[in-house]
């Protein structure tokens, strides 16, 4: 599913005219961003969580010459998995 796809579900589901369901997303996903580059965790219960870690600074190859590359410290977005939406993809 792609955000179109993602728009015209929520549009389907909600009511709401394609071009307001994409608002809405396109607010939640913004709220999401902001909340992650503030440090703090975003916590929806039934789906899962978003969080930032620190990823330590380390090296790497460059596969085409072998070259040592130095890779350097940086924050990076993750999203752990809730029990409710857990249990919905593993239903039968």
């Amino acid at each position: 599913m792609n955000k179109g796809e993602l728009v015209a579900a929520v549009a389907d589901k909600v009511g709401l005219s394609r071009g307001q369901a994409g608002e809405a997303i396109d607010a939640a996903i913004e709220a999401i961003t902001g909340a992650l580059k503030q440090g703090d965790e975003v916590k929806i219960v039934g789906f899962g969580t978003f969080v930032v870690t620190n990823r330590a600074a380390g090296e790497a190859r460059n596969p085409r010459t072998g070259e040592k590359v130095k890779v350097p410290a940086s924050k990076t977005p993750k999203f752990r998995a809730g029990a409710g939406l857990k249990d919905a993809v593993n239903a039968k």
